[in-house]
């Protein structure tokens, strides 16, 4: 999420205005004006208020007012006056903002919270990563509609690409179909596996068991938990989870799989690190890295597990 936190200011310029909040420029959010980053990271607050806002000289980087037409740069802050209102918007921004990672005129890349579902379902009819994009893009004015290519089960973290428009959809959906998408995840199995290997155990899919294959890689061991690196050769529903569990060695924290309870994980630890795919639009390899959560990073520092960054690349 957009880093947001109390700010003490310490300009002069600053003196006759109390400031409660800054947001910080995402790198994704690199060169956009700063009415734009604005919608993106209050997206509850109408379009004409936030106008209002920075053409009163109250939103500010630096000690100066900006206008909305400001060009921004990745890491800037800007300064959000102390506003009942605003503060009222920001809360109710909580459950509306998004993490976008990657962004095009075709496709967004938005990164997926655990516990978060991508698509509408039971007990998840109301707050889901994709009603949550739709709002986004509305809020900004987008004509069309945002549907996911892929999918991430709930428990699951990581980059979930959505496209833009039902065109989009179509040629998007072709190349993950086509299985030209690389997809490599990091998963905390128990025991010991060997340094390297491909899981080759059938799952079932739409009610008939199907051949499925994923390849892994050892980046980290423990005396209970092996660390993995894995790329997904195909894609079946909950492919890595059942596949580790037929072999011996479910997820930590996958309770449904069989995998050991551990302090501090309420879910499986199994996190989508990178989706790459040769972009059909313009014919440029896309890429996007997601780093591990906190609570997956805390539990491999409990077991003294820690990858070395380019081995999980």
């Amino acid at each position: 999420m957009p880093d947001c936190h109390l700010f003490l200011p310490a300009a002069a310029g600053d003196a006759m205005m109390a400031f409660m909040n800054d947001l910080l420029v995402t790198g994704a959010e690199n060169g956009l004006t700063a009415l734009e980053v604005l919608t993106r990271h209050i997206p509850a607050a109408p379009v004409a208020y936030l106008r209002q806002l920075l053409r009163q000289g109250k939103i500010r980087r630096l000690g100066q007012p900006l206008d909305a037409a400001t060009v921004v740069q990745a890491g800037d802050r800007l300064l959000l006056p102390a506003s009942g209102r605003l503060a009222d918007l920001l809360h109710a921004s909580e459950s509306q903002r998004i993490e976008v990672l990657l962004e095009t005129r075709q496709w967004l890349v938005v990164g997926k919270p655990a516990g978060t579902a991508v698509h509408r379902g039971v007990g998840h009819e109301t707050d889901n990563l994709t009603d949550r994009v739709q709002r986004w893009l509305a809020a900004q004015g987008a004509p069309f509609r945002a549907s996911p290519v892929h999918r991430l089960d709930v428990g699951t973290s990581g980059p979930v690409l959505f496209a833009k428009g039902k065109r989009a959809a179509g040629v998007l959906g072709r190349t993950f179909m086509q299985g030209q998408v690389e997809k490599t995840y990091l998963a905390l199995a128990t025991g010991q596996l060997p340094d390297q290997g491909i899981l080759s155990s059938p799952v079932p899919a739409k009610g008939r068991m199907k051949d499925a294959a994923t390849r892994f890689q050892v980046v980290g061991r423990s005396p209970s938990f092996t660390l993995l690196k894995l790329e997904l050769l195909s894609g079946r529903t909950h492919q890595i989870r059942r596949q580790l569990a037929d072999a011996g060695h479910p997820l930590a924290g996958d309770r449904r799989y069989g995998g050991p309870r551990l302090p501090g994980l309420d879910r499986p630890f199994l996190h989508c690190r990178k989706l790459a795919w040769d972009d059909p639009f313009d014919n440029n390899r896309a890429s996007v890295e997601y780093p591990l959560p906190a609570d997956l990073q805390a539990v491999l520092a409990r077991h003294s597990l820690s990858p070395h960054e380019q081995t999980v690349k």
